[in-house]
């Protein structure tokens, strides 16, 4: 594995977490949220599911991110959980004590299951996971469905896609990264593609994709919509662009040309 090149890995998740741990932005406090992504392999390429990943370490903050609270993990131990069947708390977390390349270092976030997960997917680099107080609004409220299958205005589609995967809320850790993994293959096999948004019930927002600028924008799209939607539920809405304009605005060149402008 190139030194180099995971060293420049984590100072870009630094980065990304401390964008996402930004009081202003009321995505996460204290030790809510975290953020993931790949490292290269030897030969430069990304690693695949039995691979290697970056992510922010329990009980630290986004805001202040620093070196020593991002783990490197192997994927494989993480993966197994998700097919072992019922598995006790305590065996949970000597397996992300297993996981760490070294360890000495601080204890993975229990969320780094559904981290190995989405980070397994083709195409899928960094991942970011907050609780936004917008979005949570909506999410903990009965029309979590309609926010995350309908879109309300063209740059929500364009950074969010045509519709979220929802998921009921579940117990977080094992359970939860079991039941985002079920969403996220129906989505899948209907769509043909990877979801750019996860929104899990009275929890948070998850984001992904082939780089960080992706998993940014997504997030800070979806706290827009989210303060949108509130706002048009208060005056009667909120008011849903048609399917028939949701995949134009998806199919557009153009869209696809600013997507690549904007490193989405």
């Amino acid at each position: 594995m190139d030194s180099v090149s995971v060293h420049a890995r984590r100072e870009a998740l630094l980065a990304l977490s401390r964008e996402l741990g930004r009081e202003d932005r009321k995505l996460a406090i204290l030790g809510e949220g975290n953020a993931s992504t790949r490292v290269p392999t030897g030969g430069g390429g990304p690693v695949m599911a039995d691979g290697r990943f970056l992510i922010k370490a329990s009980g630290r903050s986004l805001g202040t991110l620093a070196a020593d609270g991002v783990v490197l993990c192997e994927s494989g131990p993480l993966l197994d959980l998700m097919n072992a069947g019922s598995i006790d708390d305590e065996r949970v977390d000597a397996v992300l004590l297993e996981s760490r390349v070294d360890q000495g270092a601080a204890k993975p976030s229990v969320e780094a299951i559904f981290h190995a997960y989405l980070l397994s997917l083709a195409g899928v680099e960094w991942v970011g996971h907050t609780h936004p107080v917008s979005v949570n609004r909506i999410l903990c409220s009965p029309r979590a469905a309609e926010f995350a299958m309908r879109r309300i205005f063209p740059d929500e589609v364009v950074c969010c896609g045509e519709e979220s995967v929802l998921v009921p809320y579940t117990d977080p850790g094992l359970k939860l990264a079991i039941e985002i993994r079920r969403g996220v293959e129906g989505f899948r096999s209907a769509r043909g593609t990877n979801p750019r948004v996860i929104l899990l019930e009275s929890h948070g927002v998850i984001t992904l994709g082939r780089t960080d600028s992706a998993v940014l924008a997504g997030m800070l799209m979806m706290q827009k919509s989210a303060e949108i939607w509130m706002g048009a539920a208060a005056l009667g809405g909120p008011v849903f662009l048609d399917e028939s304009d949701v995949r134009r605005i998806a199919g557009r060149t153009d869209e696809h040309y600013r997507q690549r402008a904007l490193n989405l």
